[in-house]
């Protein structure tokens, strides 16, 4: 379930977005071209606490009488024990805590979000629902990285998630159009549809929509075409070549150039799944949110802007063969950074009258918490270090009459890893270390260069390029680099 989760959110938002863009709704005997309102939410913090406990009750209980998991054995002195004793870092593997930690975190997020708290506010409420499960809900010790993880990267995907929400948010309806709506919600943003059915809002019907949100610029494209991919080393020759499918989704909300003093009046999210032997099912994430933009200077068709942006992404792969005897496999690359903040400068310049477009940006980013593929550290399911850094990305987007495109990206990240361990295997433990890794520094350069040929209204063929090069420099093993090459062909439609 966890696997085709992220699959069933995404053709929901497909679903969704379609409908606001083409406007195409079935009013049945409703007037849906009443005059609208954005309405005030009241601040509820009773309430908003109230949900996110009932929340994490449920979880626990659905973990300990459904699944029976040993970690959902909670007692008096389990609670005292994680108290004493404080957090450490856990050895959780890659999805779980760079995916499902900070969608659980959304939940929170939503839950006071839906009570009329800001977005920095909410997101105090989801770091307080956080340490209640890490203290109180299992019986494992409390995790650090969870508790950066789950709030900074639950108030990424809580804010996308309550926005897209509102989409279906529309009080004139009744009946199956209204409970379709309602549903929806429900899977976009449990914790704000947990308000609605507290409060009755889930089954009010009124002559406005009663959305939060004024109308915004939306874009919505799926893509999907073969993927080649190629491993090397500098000391061998090509390591695999294993070929396989993808199917990628990307939304664009609001305009990046729009002045705004609001969170994420502007954000993008892009999510890329995997149909290929042995390579998880969620490739990556990349998501990028607007927290504050301003226009520095224009002129003549030329325009500067700068802003301070929240930024997750999330790349990951599994094992490839080496060699020829196709015996020992090599993950080639494992990099997410679910808390990571920093300045973005861009440029935009058009001609109209040529059909020429450039956009160009550069951001500067601190890396709060990041993680990377270790070589070397194997605690439970972990096989990657956590640390800090910073990153640096940098691209340019250049169109002719909307017809064809070339994008050039670049993400630099170096992440440090400094709470290493001793190394000799007879004072080494797993189950009672509290590391991060092992001591390194990790340095990752990932390309992605893309052309394509708009030939129809809606339609786009093209070729993409990924290039994943990492260095990762150890002070107590060897250094260990590699490439890796994603070579794709592609067709999207953009609704």
């Amino acid at each position: 379930m966890k696997k085709v989760f992220p699959f069933i959110l995404f053709i929901v938002i497909a679903f969704s977005s379609y409908s606001q863009i083409s406007k195409k709704e079935d009013s049945g005997d409703y007037d849906l071209s009443a005059p609208d309102t954005i309405i005030f939410i009241p601040k509820r913090p009773a309430l908003a606490a109230s949900e996110i406990f009932a929340v994490n009750t449920g979880v626990w209980a659905f973990d300990r009488y459904i699944v029976d998991g040993h970690y959902a054995y909670i007692s008096l002195h389990s609670m005292k024990r994680n108290l004493r004793k404080g957090f450490y870092w856990d050895n959780d593997n890659f999805q779980t805590n760079l995916f499902n930690h900070p969608y659980h975190g959304s939940i929170y997020f939503n839950s006071a979000r839906a009570n009329g708290m800001s977005f920095l506010q909410s997101g105090l409420f989801t770091l307080g629902g956080s340490f209640m499960w890490e203290i109180f809900m299992e019986c494992e010790l409390p995790s650090t990285n969870d508790l950066i993880a789950t709030p900074v990267g639950g108030m990424a995907f809580g804010e996308v998630l309550y926005r897209i929400s509102d989409f279906v948010v529309d009080h004139r309806t009744a009946g199956i159009h209204r409970f379709g709506n309602e549903l929806l919600g429900l899977i976009l943003s449990p914790g704000r549809s947990l308000t609605r059915i507290l409060t009755g809002e889930a089954w009010k019907v009124s002559p406005y929509s009663r959305k939060q949100f004024a109308p915004a610029d939306v874009s919505f494209e799926v893509s999907t075409g073969i993927r080649i991919m190629e491993l090397f080393e500098p000391e061998s020759e090509l390591l695999d070549e294993s070929v396989g499918g993808f199917l990628n989704f990307k939304l664009e909300y609001g305009d990046i150039y729009e002045e705004s003093e609001r969170p994420f009046d502007y954000f993008q999210i892009h999510f890329g799944f995997n149909v290929q032997k042995k390579q998880p099912f969620i490739g990556n994430i990349n998501l990028m949110g607007k927290l504050y933009g301003a226009k520095v200077w224009e002129n003549k068709g030329h325009e500067l802007h700068a802003g301070l942006f929240q930024h997750l992404d999330y790349y990951d792969s599994d094992t490839l063969s080496t060699g020829d005897t196709r015996k020992d496999t090599k993950t080639p690359f494992e990099v997410g950074t679910p808390a990571s903040v920093g300045i973005g400068v861009l440029y935009k310049w058009e001609n109209p009258s040529k059909g020429w477009k450039l956009h160009a940006g550069v951001h500067g980013n601190a890396i709060i918490l990041g993680s990377s593929l270790s070589d070397y550290y194997r605690g439970n399911e972990r096989k990657y270090n956590w640390g800090s850094g910073l990153a640096l990305k940098y691209g340019i987007d250049i169109s002719w009459k909307n017809r064809f495109l070339l994008e050039y990206q670049m993400n630099h990240n170096k992440i440090f890893t400094w709470r290493g361990y001793d190394p000799d295997p007879e004072k080494m433990d797993y189950r009672t270390l509290n590391v991060q890794g092992d001591k390194s520094q990790s340095y990752y350069n990932i390309m992605h260069i893309k052309l394509g040929w708009h030939f129809k209204k809606n339609l786009e063929i093209g070729y993409e390029l990924y290039d994943y090069f990492r260095n990762t420099r150890y002070d107590y093993f060897p250094n260990v680099s590699s490439n890796t090459t994603d070579v794709r062909f592609v067709t999207t439609y953009r609704f």
